[in-house]
């Protein structure tokens, strides 16, 4: 025991260590926590040698880490997704899947035989990041645009394929019908009584303790434990039932709060997977470097293809389809975990796992960058794949689209110009359709949201395809000649620009149109009209006054009357994005 808490204490001090080194030179932070392991474990400085110490430390930050990705798992969310996400996620799994093993396979791994390195690895090369990517698109707030819920609508079939993966593991060398079922029964008698505990006896248990925070966070660990403990008696892991457990509180009225009192520990604990995991890895030769660097680059390769193809082949667009792709290029720390699983059921060698983790550290650090720069990429990538013949959305065939002409013109752009389209823009065209719908016919919308084009486009409108950030799509869209131009996406949301610089391109090209921007700051109101524009809303105000008559309602005791009127207004509206 004691040697446990000296190899932990180990552990901490020096990922905190080079994480600080790691945070000064802008690296992925996932990256030091490997290396520290490796600098302290046993292929390193030697400090931590206990086997027994590396396998307790990396299995209790694997519990927590499965347990908070499933309560970030809401599956009404994946079901009201809608075909877009099912069918990427299965053209992904499945693609890469076939790909895989027939590549694996072709390159000389074992398939049978009682060693299956080409089938762990096809399966550990479909699935990607939750760890990386949700991070990264939280700090470019993207969780919300449409290639952010597509991503993480993969990533969560991703997990739902690694579960039933992990369930038929065991028996891959003996793969009858009857131990697949087998293992499918287990599976669901783990999943039924996690959510009927979690429907009928939790929900009176929490509400009871909801007051008391640290009994809030204890429960919440011991859900955790209890599920993976019926999972472990199941003959499955405790790792899947950590996971189920997270999944089946992820809708749960207190899950928010659970979320809240747990990220701390599971931040602790994913730091002390990852310095586990570097312990394992030892000093590799140029065969495992060199399996190592073909793996990574299959996952790249294999990935914008099966993740491309089906979003491109569903019309969502160049742009839409690419940056899937890129987020989803790297390996997972689930994919850590079917390989270790493996190597513990001896079905695949141990060179062969060192190359997946080493892999795996490589696309840590490219994907980073790549999805910190994925716009750019994008814009470099959209131009080539045209001129081989991909179509994007703003070419229109023959017969097709509301015109039916071969394609519209851009300098057909009508008086009103909306650039960029999201909820607030939404809001507007659902008022004027209220109030005045023969103005619907005087406005043009340029955006590269599929759904928005698509929608707009149904109804009627007059839609460009296109990147409002880009001078090019302002000048062939014939922005020169609008008359009024408004921009109501706030900075945050907006990609490879800001409002400021935005009034100043339209400005340019258009010096008497009034133009319309928005302001997410008090201080940035001063800084658009220096810019040219001609009027600026700052949506805070009117968001105060209406909180301000809502007060008043209340103090009257007429808020289920202005409930009323505000049901009244939402009963009728047509919103592009809800």
């Amino acid at each position: 025991m004691h040697e446990l808490i000296r190899d932990i204490t180990l552990c901490i001090l020096f990922a905190w260590g080079i994480g600080l080194l790691a945070h000064f030179s802008r690296q992925p932070l996932i990256l030091a926590y490997l290396i520290a392991g490796f600098f302290i474990g046993p292929f390193g400085m030697g400090w931590v040698k206990s086997q027994e110490s590396i396998s307790v430390i990396s299995e209790l930050g694997l519990i927590f880490m499965l347990f908070m990705i499933g309560l970030e798992i809401d599956l009404k969310k994946i079901i009201r997704a809608g075909k877009v996400i099912l069918f990427a996620g299965a053209g992904e799994l499945i693609g890469g899947c076939l790909i895989g093993v027939a590549f694996f396979a072709g390159i000389g791994l074992a398939i049978g035989g009682g060693k299956f390195d080409a089938v762990y690895l096809c399966v550990a090369c479909a699935l990607s990041s939750t760890v990386i990517i949700v991070k990264v698109l939280y700090e470019k707030r993207e969780l919300d645009t449409l290639p952010g819920r597509i991503t993480l609508g993969v990533l969560v079939l991703q997990d739902i394929f690694a579960i039933l993966f992990l369930a038929v593991q065991p028996s891959l060398d003996n793969l009858q019908i009857s131990v697949v079922l087998l293992s499918i029964a287990r599976v669901a008698v783990l999943v039924a009584t996690a959510l009927v505990l979690s429907r009928y006896v939790l929900p009176r248990l929490f509400h009871q303790i909801a007051r008391r925070p640290e009994l809030v966070l204890l429960g919440a660990l011991a859900w955790c434990f209890l599920i993976g403990e019926i999972a472990e008696r199941l003959h499955l892991s405790r790792e899947m039932g950590s996971l189920v457990a997270g999944v089946s509180i992820s809708t749960f009225p207190y899950a928010l709060d659970v979320t809240a009192k747990v990220t701390t520990l599971r931040d602790f604990f994913i730091t002390l997977f990852f310095v586990a995991l570097g312990m394992t890895i030892p000093i590799p030769g140029l065969q495992v470097i060199w399996l190592a660097l073909v793996i990574a680059a299959f996952t790249v390769v294999s990935r914008l293809v099966t993740t491309f193809t089906p979003l491109y082949l569903m019309k969502q667009g160049l742009r839409a389809s690419l940056l899937p792709a890129i987020n989803l290029a790297q390996i997972s720390e689930f994919s850590l975990v079917v390989i270790q699983t493996g190597v513990a059921a001896n079905h695949i060698g141990t060179e062969t796992a060192n190359a997946v983790s080493f892999a795996f550290v490589v696309l840590a650090v490219l994907s980073t960058f790549a999805m910190a720069r994925s716009d750019q990429i994008v814009r470099g990538l959209i131009g080539p794949l045209k001129r081989i013949g991909l179509r994007d959305l703003d070419h229109r065939r023959a017969g097709g689209g509301a015109s039916g002409q071969e394609a519209e013109e851009h300098g057909e752009i009508r008086r009103i110009v909306i650039l960029g389209f999201f909820r607030a823009a939404s809001a507007l065209i659902s008022q004027i359709e209220r109030q005045n719908q023969s103005l619907l016919e005087q406005i043009s919308v340029i955006d590269f949201n599929p759904l928005v084009f698509r929608t707009l486009t149904d109804r009627g409108m007059h839609v460009i395809y296109g990147d409002i950030s880009n001078v090019d799509t302002l000048v062939h869209a014939g922005i020169g000649k609008a008359e009024i131009i408004i921009l109501s996406v706030p900075d945050f949301l907006l990609v490879g620009a800001d409002n400021e610089k935005l009034v100043r391109h339209v400005r340019a090209l258009n010096p008497t149109a009034k133009v319309v921007a928005t302001a997410d700051l008090l201080t940035g109101v001063d800084d658009l009209y220096d810019a040219g524009a001609d009027y600026v809303t700052v949506t805070r105000l009117s968001d105060a006054g209406e909180l301000y008559s809502v007060i008043e309602a209340a103090d009257a005791g007429l808020l289920d009357d202005k409930r009323a009127e505000l049901d009244v207004q939402l009963s009728d509206r047509r919103e592009v994005l809800p």
